[in-house]
């Protein structure tokens, strides 16, 4: 192990991790510690990575051999590519510890553990021998200043403690804060139900939404149920409206009933439209919020709407052209313009002299192979759902067909283990 006095927690999550050769497996998002019965600071088990493939992986810290304030790097490029599951009396160090309550032991004063640090042992074990904590003071909690203390200077957290203590999530909040919500959504899954409640309960609507959308069916239906039901509505008022659809098609009449009333009305609509086709047509699948311009627009409006970085790059990829209004359901459908073409025109010119008006149009009962065929067969990421009146209601992207076709669990799971599994 290279020379390394101390190393918090929160610092080395994210971290990118190398094998010996320089190349890189994975990256860290937590450490795994034993927590004792005694005073004595916890061994350091291993470290959490995360591979490519968004899943899991136990590495022992027998096989770490330095760490180095950009990077891990590990012994051996093999690694034991089982996921990784909590065992009883293992504590993740980053999802459980991190704004946990301690009491200062010389003074008895209420602290909140900001950061936990690691340090070597002679024997080349790894402890959490300090933590950083922040004391409340005076008659109303007023958060204090940082200090850095012995493990065996304050009282808790233990399995306990943590499985029965309310826990804020502040600073484990902050150890998220860039991540891309699929990558929250991972390690969320990963941490125990309390946990992971605390974290839905402290993250803002818009941030919650994004994540809920990257988990599992049954991932879903259990934050939802814990959210109270305000706040769920206001959640699924936030998620895309075909993402909220999935969701709440999987809920009881009743609850699906009762959420879409507490939803706003302009919110709900979209929804309950998207509720009345089945799941694996075209009408289910879609998006009833495309990118949609009358043929006045310019080409330089359109590119203007296309850039909106709330896009995904599939719904970036195609403009659709209609006669007002051009909220869906539109006025009659025109046709659409790519990308690439708006590139190529005169931004002062008309969206209208720029149409694609050959490209066939996906019925909202289209099936699930049919979307499929249309996809591989015009090269698109994104297509057109028009009904029997020609009006456009709204348009299916390749990720949502993808989504379907993958096989269940496979957010769970990882996309390496459901392609071997086949």
């Amino acid at each position: 192990m290279a020379a390394t006095n101390r190393v918090f927690a929160g610092q080395l999550a994210g971290l990118a991790v190398f094998g010996p050769d320089g190349e890189q497996i994975g990256r860290v998002r937590d450490i795994v510690a034993g927590l004792r019965t005694d005073r004595l600071p916890p061994r350091v088990l291993g470290v959490v990575v995360e591979l490519a493939t968004r899943r899991r992986i136990f590495v022992p810290m027998l096989r770490v051999t330095s760490i180095e304030a950009n990077a891990v790097t590990l012994s051996t490029g093999s690694v034991n590519l089982r996921h990784f599951h909590q065992r009883p009396n293992e504590v993740l160090v980053v999802g459980q510890l991190l704004d946990a309550p301690v009491t200062v032991e010389a003074t008895g004063a209420r602290a909140t553990v900001e950061d936990i640090g690691m340090e070597p042992t002679r024997t080349r074990d790894w402890v959490l021998g300090r933590v950083a904590i922040r004391e409340r003071v005076g008659r109303f909690g007023r958060r204090g200043p940082v200090g850095i203390v012995r493990w065996e200077d304050v009282r808790g957290p233990g399995i306990l403690e943590l499985a029965a203590q309310p826990q804020g999530a502040q600073q484990l909040l902050a150890v998220f804060e860039g991540m891309r919500a699929a990558d929250v959504a991972v390690a969320l899954r990963d941490l125990p139900p309390k946990r992971r409640y605390e974290v839905a309960d402290a993250l803002d609507d818009e941030r919650l939404a994004d994540v809920i959308e990257e988990l599992g069916e049954e991932y879903q239906k259990e934050l939802l149920a814990h959210l109270d039901d305000e706040r769920a509505a206001d959640i699924l008022e936030a998620m895309d409206p075909d993402d909220a659809a999935d969701l709440l098609a999987e809920l009881s009449e009743r609850d699906k009933d009762r959420l879409l009333e507490l939803m706003e009305p302009e919110e709900s609509a979209p929804v309950k439209r998207l509720l009345e086709y089945s799941s694996d047509t075209a009408g289910g699948l879609m998006t009833p919020e495309p990118v949609v311009l009358t043929p006045d627009a310019t080409i330089a409006e359109a590119l203007a709407r296309v850039r909106n970085p709330d896009l995904t790059p599939a719904l970036a990829s195609m403009v659709f052209v209609t006669r007002p209004p051009s909220a869906t359901p539109t006025g009659r459908y025109l046709g659409c313009v790519h990308v690439q073409r708006l590139l190529r025109e005169p931004p002062s010119e008309l969206v209208a002299g720029a149409l694609d008006t050959e490209l066939a149009k996906l019925p909202p009962t289209a099936s699930l192979a049919e979307v499929t065929r249309y996809f591989a067969a015009y090269n698109l990421v994104c297509a057109p759902v028009v009904d029997e009146s020609e009006h456009l209601i709204g348009a299916v992207t390749v990720d949502d067909v993808l989504d379907h076709l993958l096989p269940e669990g496979w957010r769970e799971n990882g996309l390496w283990e459901a392609t071997t599994d086949a």
